[in-house]
């Protein structure tokens, strides 16, 4: 299996910014897949859990949103290279508008896949 250097965010969205956040990710997706080395991009609304379910059963729907409503991101690089450069751009072109939506800064966690 390829070693890709791999990137996840978390972002926690003010309740009342889904819609400029969602209308925000197809603008930023859009960029981000055409970085030099890109090799994947995925974000996604995290609708289940899995507290409260016994093992074997399906997730449970969330049904009500508490302080925030949390979206990952999952972006995958060829090199480290190629991400510092990516990451440059994203935080030059998004940055501002982004942290407008979020009730904290975005948490990024960084590695090698294995």
């Amino acid at each position: 299996m390829e070693k890709t250097f791999v990137e996840m965010k978390l972002f926690q969205v003010k309740p009342d910014r889904l819609e400029q956040f969602e209308t925000m990710i197809e603008e930023m997706s859009a960029n981000q897949l055409k970085c030099e080395g890109c090799k994947s991009l995925k974000y996604f609304k995290r609708f289940y859990t899995i507290d409260g379910i016994e093992p074997g059963e399906p997730p449970r729907e969330l049904t009500k949103i508490v302080k925030c409503v949390k979206y990952y991101s999952f972006w995958e690089f060829d090199t480290n290279e190629n991400y510092g450069r990516a990451i440059k751009v994203f935080f030059d072109n998004y940055n501002k508008d982004l942290q407008k939506l979020l009730i904290a800064p975005f948490d990024i966690n960084l590695g090698y896949s294995v």
